[in-house]
């Protein structure tokens, strides 16, 4: 498995990265958000709705667990942070294998439901408010989908 990193010296940059991630992806596309207090999860994913032409606010779910947006493609967007039992059946699966994009922040804590095929980036704070990415993609279509942005 490779590993793939992006610095994002600004929260535009953050922004510009995941509008171009989204232009790639498909429905069933899983991303996993991890990383430290206020990195960047919620920037990223408000990029990633632009990116999916998805025309209202984007805001962290943590205190709903799941809010969904229409979009080219449909986004699940879930914050599991505040998930009790991680054996607790919520369907995530049906939104796993549903016809839009799903991200999880804090995809740890629910990782004994997760596809076996996802992107998972971590995300942690840098010099200067700059952010560091490290991609890490499970299965071949993740794998492509890094070497295609990132090179």
């Amino acid at each position: 498995m490779s590993i793939y990193e992006f610095i994002s010296k600004h929260p535009d940059d953050t922004m510009e990265f995941s509008k171009r991630l989204a232009n790639l992806l498909q429905p069933g596309d899983v991303i996993a958000l991890e990383g430290d207090l206020g990195a960047g999860k919620t920037t990223f994913t408000k990029g990633l709705a632009i990116g999916l032409e998805i025309n209202r606010n984007v805001n962290s779910p943590t205190f709903t667990i799941i809010k969904e947006y229409q979009g080219r493609l449909p986004l699940y967007h879930m914050d599991v942070y505040r998930v009790e039992d991680s054996f607790e059946d919520l369907g995530f699966d049906e939104y796993f294998e549903g016809d839009g994009v799903t991200v999880v922040e804090w995809a740890h804590l629910i990782e004994s439901q997760l596809p076996n095929e996802l992107l998972t980036i971590n995300l942690f704070l840098g010099e200067n408010g700059s952010r560091r990415f490290v991609l890490e993609p499970k299965g071949k279509r993740y794998e492509d989908l890094c070497k295609e942005i990132l090179g």
